[in-house]
């Protein structure tokens, strides 16, 4: 048996860290929004005589945890959906024309408590889903993938292999935005969906951690985000991030470059920044060359 002799990185990317929009959606670029099929990779890089090396270490996106927008914005959970597959931002709206409770706070006579909590829970829930996909929402840095999902269909119902929109809350709908949202993720398990139920447990891909900032919802301070990567990066000189489109050349943009400090106790710190924008930075922890442990205590 060979052990593990790569290297794990944590980082922390700064609150003002852009981010990709949805298929289909015109991104605002002066508002830190990047076009949906961008992605930004991770590069260690190695300086020699006369050149210098880039070495990818680690692809991933920057999302929005809630994506309204998204047609696969859904409750799945079999545990915890009272109506399965149905677009989660259209949720309080259903259960309102099931329940007749169109106010939590004035329900009709003759309500059952269940109703009467589900009804106030489905309000609350509408509240954080807002907040969450808001201007002011959590940034996750997540698995990255070139796959899209199905089209919209037209109208709704349950035919095809399209997606029914949104606003389609009836069974049939549900059903078949279920089983296409599905099916896209088991074809590609790195094709990302959050969930405004666990900011940590996407509905598909991996979450790696948050961009630096609070949780609209009660300002707990959140963020950092980790991955292990097979290489011994500790020969780097430097890293850089770039980003580019899925189409684009690599290794696309520049975004974050530092240099290596002096490691401290085995761990490699690296402050990185912006060349346009000094609000942009993040700091880089590297535990790298975790087959061998030198450290004594």
């Amino acid at each position: 048996m060979e052990g593990f002799r790569g290297s794990n990185m944590e980082i922390d990317m700064s609150p003002s860290t852009p981010f990709q929009v949805s298929e289909g959606v015109t991104p605002e670029l002066t508002m830190g929004e990047l076009p949906a099929n961008s992605r930004f990779t991770l590069y260690g890089i190695q300086r020699f005589d006369n050149s210098e090396a880039l070495f990818a270490l680690k692809s991933f996106e920057i999302k929005k945890v809630v994506d309204t927008s998204s047609p696969c914005f859904i409750d799945k959970d079999p545990r915890t959906a009272r109506f399965l597959g149905i677009h989660a931002a259209f949720y309080a709206e259903r259960l309102a024309e099931e329940t007749g409770i169109s106010d939590y706070q004035n329900p009709p006579a003759g309500a059952s408590e269940e109703d009467k909590v589900d009804a106030a829970t489905a309000a609350l829930r509408e509240h954080n889903i807002q907040l969450l996909g808001g201007d002011t929402g959590v940034k996750a840095l997540v698995s990255a993938s070139a796959s899209k999902y199905p089209a919209l269909a037209p109208g709704c119902g349950g035919g095809g292999d399209l997606i029914p929109p949104p606003m389609c809350t009836d069974d049939a709908s549900n059903a078949k935005r279920l089983e296409l949202c599905q099916r896209a993720w088991d074809a590609d398990p790195d094709l990302w969906e959050g969930t405004d139920r666990s900011l940590t447990a996407p509905l598909g891909g991996t979450t790696f951690g948050m961009v630096l900032g609070m949780s609209p919802i009660n300002f707990a301070p959140i963020g950092g985000a980790g991955w292990y990567v097979e290489q011994a990066v500790s020969s780097m000189d430097a890293f850089a991030i770039y980003y580019r489109t899925d189409d684009g050349l690599d290794p696309g943009t520049l975004f974050l470059y530092g240099e290596v400090s002096q490691p401290t106790r085995g761990v490699t710190k690296v402050r990185m920044t912006s060349t346009s924008n000094p609000n942009l930075t993040a700091d880089l922890a590297i535990f790298a060359d975790l087959g061998e442990d030198e450290v004594d205590f």
